[in-house]
């Protein structure tokens, strides 16, 4: 799996080439396994039991679960309880000294993780990377400053069916000005009938709209389709228009590689609960683009850890921001929230954003090709302009529906599959043979094959699994 310049369908071939087996066969999966250069990292991870998981009924408690759910919470490091109860046994020990007490020391506890953060996101330097509070929050904070409505420019953009409380965040900041989201509040919406959105369309919209939108604001990797946007292409068409290009990147980060420097993104927030581990609730991260780090002109709301460093402990009455993401934070990151998430890019540090990249493209490529052959469903849609009307094929709605892209390019390691039978049935189904998967309702299940921990074994479990469960 090293090789740097072959495409998964040109790896996926090889490897058939090689082995001699069928891509269907328990035996290739075990193959796959054995090429996989990143399968020590599975024993940073604890991967839960089949008895210990809800619905299970199989005769192998014992046993590892399939689980395909890091989109939505990412498993724990075996490293994260160390972690947190050594942080524990310093406050026991030391008390206040912990602030100045390596390893971790709390005082600077922030700067250290934005420096481990900067290959996660593409960060420049710690000026431009924060953690802190928790995405919404984030988002809130960060809107403060870059949206900022005129009579002509008043417009936010969105995509359609965007995370809930994105919406939410984004109309009640709408609200908060004075403004009406019914005049201020622009879907980027898939055409009828497909489940992804093109880059012409977007294109449309600003032709139309450019001179009205404020900012645009879109999950880097869209939370329900699994569509990747090319982020760097959607900032230099916000910058072209006059606008502020900002993403919400809980779905991307630790997912994909990020290049928010260098794509001029001008900023976005981040969980770190899903792809990057670091349990239920954890702290979110920020992004603010260097070129902004001394616009202090910027509106924000001030807290006592968004001043200056220099100044901060002088207890003065006037707020001095620190340059960059720092001035944007209110308080002191929480040690025991964040001890977590070191515990995480620890695992991270064994590798790199490119290698989890190189697996997770072919682990996702093979689950869509065991999908097509054992469940006879299609590739997932393109987001080319050259794709014309739907097939008859799908207009016929086969009993399997993959909405994913299916250019590597725009997706990440999840698919998100639409059922023309009953989806809870399934879903129960999948969890009776200790297949953890997730189900949006009405019809929608969500797969998401880590690279960090997952098989590709878990993938033809789980394939293997919906064949049988579907009657194929």
């Amino acid at each position: 799996m090293a090789c740097l310049d072959k495409t998964p369908e040109e790896l996926l071939k090889d490897y058939l080439e090689e082995s001699s087996e069928q891509l269907t066969s328990k035996a290739f999966a075990e193959f796959l396994d054995k090429q996989d250069c990143l399968a020590h990292l599975r024993q940073e991870f604890l991967i839960p039991k089949n008895g210990d998981h809800t619905g299970y009924n199989g005769g192998k408690p014992d046993e590892d679960t399939v689980y395909l759910l890091g989109n939505s919470l990412g498993l724990q490091p075996i490293r994260t309880r160390a972690a947190v109860n050594g942080q524990l046994d310093k406050w026991a020990k030391k008390g206040i000294e912990g602030h100045f007490e390596d390893p971790l020391a709390w005082m600077p506890i922030g700067e250290t993780v934005a420096d481990m953060f900067l290959p996660i996101v593409g960060g420049q330097s710690r000026r431009e990377v924060a953690i802190m509070n928790s995405l919404t929050v984030n988002l809130h904070l960060l809107l403060v400053a870059f949206y900022r409505p005129t009579e002509q420019r008043h417009k936010i953009v969105i995509e359609s069916n965007a995370f809930p409380s994105d919406r939410y965040a984004v109309c009640s900041q709408i609200r908060q000005r004075g403004g009406d989201p019914d005049k201020s509040f622009i879907e980027l919406t898939p055409r009828t009938g497909e489940s992804v959105i093109r880059y012409s369309d977007i294109e449309d919209l600003f032709e139309r709209e450019g001179d009205s939108i404020a900012v645009l604001m879109v999950g880097g990797l869209q939370f329900f389709s699994g569509q990747l946007f090319e982020m760097e292409r959607i900032a230099k068409l916000c910058h072209k228009h006059g606008c502020y290009a900002g993403f919400d990147l809980a779905h991307a980060v630790g997912n994909v590689p990020l290049y928010l420097h260098d794509w001029n993104v001008d900023f976005a927030c981040w969980c770190c609960y899903k792809y990057l581990n670091s349990g239920p609730g954890a702290i979110g991260g920020a992004f603010v683009h260097e070129r902004h780090a001394e616009n202090f002109d910027l509106p924000r709301f001030a807290g006592w850890w968004g001043n200056d460093p220099n100044h901060r402990f002088n207890m003065e009455h006037e707020f001095k921001p620190a340059p960059g993401v720092a001035s944007f934070q209110l308080s002191n990151p929480s040690v025991m929230a964040t001890a977590p998430l070191v515990a995480s890019l620890e695992v991270f540090a064994l590798t790199s954003m490119e290698e989890l990249r190189r697996k997770s493209l072919l682990l996702t490529y093979y689950m869509e090709q065991l999908l097509c052959q054992l469940l006879h469903c299609q590739a997932g849609p393109s987001v080319a302009d050259t794709q014309g009307e739907e097939t008859a094929a799908k207009k016929s709605k086969p009993a399997v529906e993959i909405l994913t892209p299916c250019d590597a390019n725009h997706r990440g390691c999840q698919l998100s599959l639409r059922f023309a039978v009953d989806v809870e049935s399934i879903h129960k189904g999948l969890a009776a043979q200790g297949i953890v998967a997730d189900i949006r309702k009405p019809d929608v299940i969500r797969i998401a094959p880590v690279p960090l921990y997952n098989r590709f074994m878990d993938v033809y479990r789980f394939v293997s699994a919906l064949a049988s469960i579907c009657g194929n």
